[in-house]
């Protein structure tokens, strides 16, 4: 599946994991500019974690790797290996990336309750049809005729000789 066919969430998630690079690489590199060539290449690692993790559709691990990387930028300023212009312009960046990130979690986690959704419909609807039918009860059988106990006509006895004794 060619990038273009891929669901637009995929679509949008390599998108932004090539923001990601291109945005922090911009900003964590020139080390003459604020920036440390130490630091520089600890942030670059985490960048990496950060794109590699987008790239491999995983939102929530991309996430925890953008804290790690902020985390990292806050210990470098506090040692002096990066400017504050320096960690406000990675900052920027991180922040706007963390929005792509959230965005993407959270349509990952609509489409998932949908299908969820989607999946329990689908089964109480097999349920219904693939359940037997109510049962209806046999109709009660009609008299037969001739069985009855009746000394009516029916009953097959002939009522003549009664009441008449033998001679």
């Amino acid at each position: 599946m060619t990038l273009l066919q891929a669901p637009p969430n995929r679509l949008l998630l390599a998108c932004s994991a090539a923001l990601i690079a291109a945005g922090f690489l911009s900003a964590c590199a020139a080390p003459g500019n604020g920036l440390q060539r130490e630091a520089a290449t600890q942030l670059q690692a985490r960048v990496l974690e950060v794109t590699q993790a987008s790239s491999q559709n995983d939102p929530e691990s991309a996430l925890q790797a953008l804290a790690g990387l902020e985390a990292d930028l806050s210990a470098a300023q506090a040692k002096g290996q990066v400017s504050e212009e320096r960690r406000r312009s990675i900052t920027t960046v991180a922040t706007a990336v963390r929005a792509d990130l959230n965005d993407i979690l959270a349509a990952q986690k609509a489409a998932a309750a949908k299908a969820s959704e989607d999946a329990r419909i689908a089964a109480e609807q097999a349920a219904q049809s693939a359940a037997p039918a109510p049962v209806q009860p046999a109709p009660a059988p009609a008299p037969a005729q001739g069985s009855s106990g009746s000394n009516g006509p029916a009953s097959g006895k002939n009522n003549n000789d009664k009441g008449k004794g033998k001679n």
